[in-house]
């Protein structure tokens, strides 16, 4: 781990990212010990960074962080984290003019490629998200409505979940984006009033268009998912894994899954 360039795992208590979840972040594949996409990363903590309004980040500085953790990784996860940093008293963040940053290398899950072929099964939580418009798409340091969704999912012994916004309609997964099929028409959730919006979302929204394939984003009723064809989940570690079963709905054929999965070039 190295915070502000230095390896260690000491960070000040005054740091806004632990008082005020002030801050965001991103978490990449590293293969053959480069950062799998590692322009859209880096896209996504600049845009995230401009959002919050924080301070000038060394970006190149930054850069040759990620890549020192990375470097002769055959397979593994690297995660940055940026919070405004340390100063101030109170939500103004007056006199924070040195943002933190944290690179972090971790194993890579090691069931996710079993995921990828053979599929899972996902429940529909119970618990909802709620609205944040201010901070949609980004993927910012507040997750304990999610942390709460992965109790909720260990309690009722799953390992994915449906997570459905405040408003009743279709959000993501606990830890990854949601499509679906019907007929000739892919639909994923709007984002407009909350989620993250992941790079391997784009990615694969990017490749539906390649291939001709309408898609529409929308606000759906759970009930979507009944009439649906295939349901998939999406994350830059976990790649396109289909579901196979939502409850009592089953989705033998992925068969637009297979072709999305064969198609999906790594790039480093």
């Amino acid at each position: 781990m190295l915070i502000n360039g230095v390896s260690t795992e000491a960070l000040s208590a005054r740091d806004r990212g632990l008082s005020y979840a002030d801050g965001h972040f991103t978490t990449m594949l590293v293969q053959g010990g480069e950062v799998v996409w590692w322009p859209d990363h880096l896209a996504r903590l600049q845009q995230a960074s401009h959002r919050l309004g924080f301070a000038a980040i060394p970006w190149d500085q930054l850069a040759a962080e990620v890549a020192s953790l990375a470097a002769g990784q055959t397979q593994a996860v690297v995660k940055v984290v940026l919070t405004r940093g340390s100063g101030g008293r109170g939500y103004d963040g007056v006199n924070c003019d040195s943002p933190t940053r944290i690179v972090s290398l971790a194993d890579y899950p090691a069931h996710y490629p079993d995921w990828q072929r053979t599929g899972i099964e996902a429940l529909i939580c119970q618990q909802r998200l709620g609205d944040a418009p201010m901070l949609a798409g980004l993927k910012s340091l507040g997750r304990l409505e999610q942390v709460l969704l992965k109790r909720e999912l260990a309690a009722r012994g799953g390992v994915e979940g449906i997570v459905l916004n405040s408003r009743g309609f279709l959000l993501e997964g606990v830890s990854a984006n949601l499509f679906w099929r019907r007929g000739k028409t892919v639909f994923t959730p709007d984002l407009t009033h909350g989620g993250v919006d992941g790079i391997m979302r784009r990615r694969v929204m990017g490749m539906l268009k390649q291939m001709g394939i309408e898609l529409r984003v929308v606000e759906a009723p759970l009930e979507s998912l009944w009439q649906a064809e295939e349901v998939w989940l999406t994350n830059t570690l976990m790649g396109i894994v289909p579901l196979n079963r939502i409850g009592d709905q089953g989705y033998p054929n992925p068969v637009l899954i297979r072709r999305l999965q064969e198609r999906l070039v790594i790039e480093v």
